[in-house]
């Protein structure tokens, strides 16, 4: 498995450039794909498409905005004091690399489990707390670690498609669209073939983690705690020299009201109560967001959070124009009738397909049209109405098989992301790393995931 591990570690940092410009490179071979593929094809009409899907009326702007709320919530939720407590508690435990990397691995699955923002930051967030006890550890191994638990993110509570086909009103909800169902979490995430497959494959990749540590270190850049001894600093001089409670001006002590975060607190769950308790996107975010304000305890203390956890999403920012744009480039049709490159590679990968061949082929499928769209939401826009229209052509319409087709989707998305960068920017973000000191681990996650998900999909038919 070590030798294995650098054999990838190595090829992955000559081969792989910056994830921006790896979004850049996805793009050119999209715009070639249709110009080669998609008949009547024009120069002209193909900038169109992408300008609609960067900037245009097609744009990803309201999605990308939730993602990014989603990550800087669960952030933020991180950075309370009482968890950030527990983080360095719980990061002081392990005695060697192997168990503080198996400690990134187990926090970062267990919370992804709960909300893939929490998940894919408190990872992180426990690897600097590692790594900063130990200086002879692998920095690059221990965050590969904990991105990898991030694999079963789109089995958990947060899953944009799972979520998305619950709300009749999501604009992502394909199989509402094509049928007029709802699909309740009952029938993806809460499946038996769902959580027993995300159970042996945290197994296996828990197996991996242990026996790919390499034997050279990594130290971490100093620039990675500065963040946090400045944070820290602050707090202690702001406690010293705070004025005494007579002295503070009215907007100190607005900004210091904890009653208020409170009050927000409380509006928020008596609408998650009155709605029904409904899970969706919106839901999770609203529900991260009064809980990071409540543990936070006074305003400042969370607008300071939130603002730093902001940070961290640059990256997103600056690439989700261009994910935007390969959307609108994979649904570009010269005329109306003709197909598009999205319907050609996910027709070409389903052809042929039966009801108990058709979860995995569109596994398959995922797993091809998330290097170059990887949002689970946004993935599903693209791939969700020709999966669901093939099991609705081999007569396939209960909730059930439905349900199990979204799923085959997400769970290959969840595989795609140990290749492809996109969801690795905030944790290199935050451990100030470069995607190449990183992802020549995670390939193995993609391997072995690919494998155990890829055979759910091939059983799960044979026992809905």
């Amino acid at each position: 498995m070590q030798s294995f591990t650098a054999l990838c570690v190595r090829y992955v940092e000559r081969l792989m450039p910056d994830p921006y410009l790896f979004a850049v490179i996805l793009t050119l071979i999209v715009a070639g794909l249709v110009a080669f593929l998609v008949q009547g094809a024009t120069p002209s009409g193909m900038l169109k498409a992408w300008y609609g899907g960067v900037w245009g009326s097609q744009n990803i702007f309201t999605f990308a905005f939730q993602m990014v709320l989603i990550l800087v919530t669960g952030y933020t939720l991180a950075e309370a004091p009482v968890l950030k407590r527990a983080i360095v508690h719980i990061a002081s435990k392990p005695n060697n690399q192997v168990q503080g990397a198996l400690l990134c691995f187990s926090v970062s699955a267990v919370l992804s489990l709960l909300n893939w923002g929490l998940g894919l930051v408190a990872g992180a967030l426990v690897a600097r707390q590692v790594a900063k006890r130990m200086t002879d550890a692998h920095f690059g191994y221990l965050i590969a670690a904990a991105f990898m638990g991030f694999i079963v993110w789109t089995q958990g509570l947060s899953s944009s498609i799972a979520l998305a086909n619950t709300d009749s009103g999501s604009p992502i909800n394909v199989i509402h669209k094509l049928t007029g169902i709802t699909v309740p979490l009952s029938q993806t995430i809460f499946q038996p073939y769902s959580w027993l497959s995300a159970i042996v494959v945290l197994a296996i990749l828990a197996l991996a983690v242990w026996h790919m540590a390499p034997t050279q270190s990594l130290a971490p850049d100093p620039a990675v705690f500065e963040d946090e001894n400045q944070a820290d600093a602050d707090a202690h001089a702001g406690l010293s020299a705070s004025p005494a409670a007579g002295n503070k001006t009215f907007a100190e002590w607005l900004e210091n009201l904890w009653i208020l975060n409170v009050l927000v607190f409380a509006a928020g769950m008596a609408y998650f109560v009155l709605s029904g308790f409904a899970l969706n996107i919106s839901s999770m975010i609203m529900l991260f967001t009064i809980t990071s304000a409540l543990l936070h305890r006074t305003p400042i203390r969370f607008i300071r959070a939130f603002t730093g956890a902001a940070k961290v999403s640059g990256p997103l920012l600056l690439q989700y124009p261009l994910y935007g744009g390969l959307v609108g480039l994979l649904g570009y049709q010269a005329a109306k009738g003709d197909k598009p490159v999205q319907t050609l590679l996910a027709e070409a990968v389903v052809n042929g397909a039966t009801e108990h061949t058709l979860p995995f082929l569109t596994f398959i499928g995922s797993l091809i049209i998330s290097l170059f769209v990887p949002s689970g939401g946004g993935h599903w826009a693209v791939q969700g109405p020709i999966a669901v229209d093939s099991a609705l052509a081999i007569g396939q319409h209960s909730p059930a098989y439905l349900g199990l087709i979204s799923m085959a989707v997400a769970v290959g998305e969840g595989v795609a992301n140990m290749i492809q960068p996109f969801w690795l920017l905030p944790l290199l973000a935050i451990a100030k790393l470069n995607v190449r000191q990183v992802m020549g681990f995670t390939v193995v996650a993609f391997l072995i995931g690919t494998v155990v998900l890829g055979a759910t999909t091939l059983i799960a038919p044979h026992v809905l």
